[in-house]
C-alpha cells in the first residue's frame, strides 16, 4: 500500500518536472530500489534506536544497583558510628557512676 502511494507520488513529481531522463521501466525499477534501499534504511534504523533503548535501560539497571550498594554501605557505616557513640555514651555514664 504505502510502496504504491510513494511510486505513484514519485510518478507525478517525475511527470512534472519536464523531459524523463530514465525509460519508464528504468525509472520504475529505479524507484524501486530506492524505495527497497529506503525501507532497509529505516528497519536498520528501528534496529538501531531499539538497541539504544535496551542499553540506557540496562545503564538504568547499573546505576541503580550502583546507587543502592552506596546507599547501604552508607547506612552500615551510619549504623556503626551509632553504635560507636553509644558505647562511649555508655562507657562514660558508668566510669561516672562508679568514679
Amino acid at each position: 500500500m504505502k510502496r504504491d502511494v510513494l511510486v505513484e507520488a514519485l510518478q507525478q513529481t517525475h511527470r512534472s518536472g519536464g523531459k524523463p531522463s530514465l525509460r519508464p521501466s528504468d525509472f520504475m525499477n529505479d524507484m524501486a530500489w530506492r524505495l527497497d534501499r529506503l525501507e532497509g534504511q529505516l528497519q536498520r534504523l528501528s534496529e538501531l534506536v531499539r538497541d539504544h533503548a535496551e542499553d540506557m535501560d540496562r545503564l538504568v539497571r547499573i546505576v541503580a544497583e550502583d546507587r543502592n550498594v552506596i546507599r547501604r554501605q552508607l547506612l552500615r557505616k551510619h549504623h556503626e558510628k551509632v553504635r560507636v557513640r553509644k558505647h562511649l555514651r555508655d562507657t562514660v555514664s558508668k566510669t561516672e557512676l562508679t568514679g
